[in-house]
């Protein structure tokens, strides 16, 4: 815990939360506390009586002396030592949510045009654009709207507790390939489910033009 901590917002949680290794709960806490530890998510902290701290030796951590005082009598486990999270009966993934963080996917009819190296990628006018809260919208888009011929299946997937696990693409553009540069959720999460099946790309990494203006390449962390 380092300075600064007395600033650290937190507030209980109304949902049950479980941890489970190798098949057995080693945590499961109605009196959940969210402490953000870090800015844009928060971490889980339970009652040492809800927690098996003997299956968690080296996992289960409290801070008696920290400044925070609501925290000195709960523990933290590390969020990778557990193989599965569950609020309530439904997995989580990654992080614990953050319960004001929102995400909206809306049908728009916006004209969305994105090159790599000079080379049209993708054309639409019938974007999704899913928008999150604290982060840049992302424009889904139809496969019939991408280049399917310049993507290549990439190994690569990647997890979010509020869209589920991504699958990744690369992208050849004239003999050259551009890792892990578009994503795709098949079977995602109920609350962006309307972005199944369609195509994004890091604006970050391409070339992209909203109705005709070409935009400026965002600089995030992603970048």
């Amino acid at each position: 815990m380092g300075n600064g901590i007395e600033a650290m917002r937190i507030e209980r949680s109304p949902k049950r939360v479980r941890a489970l290794l190798d098949g057995i709960v080693v945590a499961d806490s109605l009196a959940v506390t969210l402490a953000w530890e870090k800015p844009h998510y928060p971490t889980y902290y339970l009652p040492r009586a809800d927690v098996r701290t003997d299956l968690l030796p080296d996992a289960a951590l409290s801070y008696p002396d920290v400044a925070t005082q609501a925290l000195r009598d709960l523990v933290r486990i590390d969020w990778q030592a557990v193989d599965q999270w569950l609020e309530e009966d439904e997995p989580v993934y990654v992080h614990p949510r953050d319960p004001y963080k929102r995400v909206d996917v809306l049908a728009s009819s916006r004209h969305v045009r994105i090159e790599l190296d000079g080379v049209q990628v993708a054309d639409s006018t019938q974007p999704r654009i899913l928008f999150e809260t604290s982060l840049i919208p992302r424009y889904y888009l139809p496969l019939t709207d991408v280049r399917t011929d310049l993507l290549r299946p990439s190994e690569t997937a990647s997890h979010c507790p509020y869209k589920g696990t991504a699958s990744w693409w690369s992208l050849e553009v004239d003999g050259v390939v551009h890792s892990d540069v578009a994503w795709t959720y098949r079977t995602p999460l109920p609350e962006s489910v309307k972005v199944a099946g369609l195509v994004c790309c890091y604006d970050e990494r391409v070339d992209v033009w909203i109705d005709g203006v070409r935009q400026q390449r965002p600089a995030t962390p992603f970048a």
